[in-house]
């Protein structure tokens, strides 16, 4: 009989603090990627202390308010391990978190995965949608870490995005619908459908992500197969004196409330509850919704570890072994056209 072979998928995730001292330090972490602060190394660390140290004291407000700690580790246990499940037909399975920002991190995950002497490797970010900044940079980490501890030989397919999966959309808009039903009890409703921003000068120089957010958004729109969807495209997050791309969530959330539209309010970049989505849309922008005058604020979850998510993660890792080495979409051929030059894939697919 024939011995099934090991495969090790590895999820890519942000990662967050796991206490309030590891606060800073995740922060200087995050300010440290290349990718994030596109300064040379001298310049990017001392950039990096300054910004940590000064959003830390209102980051530990935030983390405290969630008990202390992030969620995105717990999160990314149970959906690797809802993914394991549905990938067990495949023989010998081991679904593991790497997170960029804080533990586990990549050189840590490397070693333990050397150990299970995988026959096969695949990389899936939590991103739906790819940025040079959070799917990019964790693959590239990964591909230094892998190297290091000997992996570097072991055949790996890489996801490089999945904005339309049939799956993660029939999960998002399947949680959306029930929310815009009850808010149109109050007039006709405003959908936002919220990812995180980006420095505008990101995007201008081949950054696929809000393409791809766009991509997501319609794909949504054409799963809830409502005439006349009132939906809103915007960005949540902004940091730093820089020109980020929009509308800004927040000013979307000011509108809304000018027209007097109930407004339901779906995280479509993150999978995942955290920071982004328990603090700044449940308690500030909401807070901002009430004081703008908005009839009724819904705010939709994430997909989480939901079933059609799951199993759309499943079919995209199956995707990925039989086609590999980088697949995106699910399809194994490119989406993104040549002047989003960030994207991994190479022109006319793998």
């Amino acid at each position: 009989m024939q011995q099934s072979l090991r495969t090790v998928v590895v999820l890519f995730n942000l990662g967050g603090p796991d206490s309030l001292e590891a606060v800073q330090p995740f922060l200087r972490n995050l300010f440290s990627d290349p990718a994030i602060i596109r300064l040379p190394w001298p310049f990017r660390m001392l950039l990096a202390k300054l910004i940590s140290s000064k959003r830390a004291p209102i980051a530990r407000e935030i983390y405290a308010e969630m008990g202390g700690s992030s969620p995105i580790l717990p999160n990314t246990l149970a959906q690797g391990e809802a993914l394991q499940a549905r990938l067990s037909d495949l023989g010998d399975v081991h679904v593991v978190p790497a997170m960029r920002y804080w533990h586990p991190r990549a050189s840590q995950v490397a070693e333990d995965v050397a150990a299970l002497k995988p026959d096969r490797l695949v990389l899936l970010p939590l991103y739906p949608q790819f940025s040079t900044t959070t799917s990019g940079s964790s693959l590239q980490e990964w591909e230094k870490e892998a190297k290091a501890v000997g992996l570097a030989g072991i055949p790996t397919h890489s996801v490089c995005c999945y904005p339309e999966e049939p799956g993660f959309i029939a999960e998002v808009a399947g949680l959306i619908a029930p929310r815009l039903q009850k808010a149109s009890a109050l007039g006709k409703p405003r959908l936002l459908l919220s990812a995180h921003g980006l420095p505008e000068k990101i995007v201008t120089s081949g950054d696929p992500y809000q393409w791809q957010v766009e991509r997501t958004a319609e794909a949504i729109r054409q799963a809830l197969g409502l005439e006349d969807l009132d939906l809103v495209v915007c960005y949540q997050s902004r940091v730093g004196p820089m020109k980020w791309i929009g509308p800004a969530t927040i000013d979307e959330v000011k509108r809304a409330g000018a027209d007097k539209k109930p407004l339901v309010l779906a995280p479509v970049a993150f999978v995942s509850e955290h920071s982004e989505t328990l603090v700044e849309l449940d308690i500030e922008l909401a807070e901002v919704a009430k004081a703008s005058g908005v009839p009724l604020y819904l705010r939709v979850p994430t997909v989480d570890a939901g079933d059609a998510f799951i199993r759309g993660l499943a079919k995209t890792v199956r995707a990925a072994i039989a086609r590999g080495p980088i697949l995106n979409s699910g399809i194994g051929t490119r989406i993104c056209a040549a002047n989003w030059s960030g994207c991994p894939c190479e022109i006319g697919g793998n």
